[in-house]
């Protein structure tokens, strides 16, 4: 049976997969070598395809936390990875492999990896966010990525906020910074009753719905679906983030909108391996 290879780059790891139809049948974790980087971290990720490659092999898909030029397969300024600050990655991996590899940016690939594999497919317009470390977003316009030019559009973290930026708020700082612990501990501590930790998450979830809003305005799609280590602990934090939307001037748009949360495993190799489909 055919396959196509779904890489997933990561400042700790690089993750791969060979993908069957709609499921990952063989997995394969490296450490990325990030602090080396350049070179090094390429031979890596060159190990991680070779592992997984065989001869039913039709394309590979990588996603990257960076700025892409996808038409010439260009990664830029690669959050974490030392000096990958420009790499030429598909001309390198192509002249290797002699097969098609197709590179966007990782929440990008986050959101098509939805669209085609999870609950996104039954939504043409939709944005997918990544809540952890950072916030990333994946905009899906008619069924498709948006093709902006440097895959940086969704980056709603980045906007300012507060007095810093929305990222700060919405993603694992916002924790360690109110609580001095990680969200997956303070997690634990609200589902056991902690009054300390459920405030802390219901102050979270204002700060996401100032997130959603701008989403809203900017975008208005059908859905928004999260994904991400905080994202699942999505329970936690819901009631207040829908309290906070109901002063939104267009309540249609709550109404109307759908805010899920991803059920895929391993949803950054599915969606690299989703670049080859589109």
């Amino acid at each position: 049976m055919n396959n196509i290879i779904g890489i997933d780059i990561g400042g700790t790891s690089i993750v791969g997969g060979k993908i069957e139809g709609n499921s990952i049948v063989e997995q394969l974790y490296m450490s990325s070598n990030a602090a080396i980087g350049g070179e090094v971290t390429l031979g890596v990720v060159k190990k991680v395809i070779e592992s997984l490659l065989d001869s039913n092999t039709r394309a590979i898909g990588i996603g990257v936390p960076s700025v892409v030029d996808r038409e010439k397969g260009i990664v830029y300024n690669v959050q974490n990875i030392k000096n990958w600050d420009e790499v030429f990655l598909k001309d390198i991996l192509e002249s290797e492999f002699k097969l098609p590899v197709y590179i966007d940016n990782d929440a990008n690939c986050f959101a098509y990896g939805e669209k085609v594999f999870g609950q996104g497919h039954e939504f043409e317009n939709f944005v997918g966010i990544t809540l952890g470390t950072g916030v990333g977003g994946g905009i899906i316009q008619n069924s498709h990525l948006l093709k902006d030019s440097n895959c940086g559009s969704g980056e709603f973290g980045e906007i300012p906020y507060l007095d810093s930026i929305l990222e700060d708020y919405c993603g694992s700082r916002f924790f360690l910074r109110t609580a001095n612990q990680p969200a997956h501990e303070l997690a634990i501590r609200a589902m056991n009753g902690d009054s300390e930790a459920i405030e802390i998450y219901n102050l979270y979830g204002q700060h996401i719905s100032v997130l959603i809003k701008i989403i809203l305005l900017i975008i208005d799609p059908q859905a928004i679906i999260f994904g991400g280590s905080i994202a699942k602990s999505f329970d936690l934090f819901k009631d207040i983030m829908f309290k906070n939307l109901k002063d939104f001037p267009y309540p249609k748009t709550v109404d109307k909108i759908k805010i899920l949360t991803s059920d895929l495993e391993n949803i950054g190799v599915l969606g690299a391996g989703a670049l080859c489909i589109e």
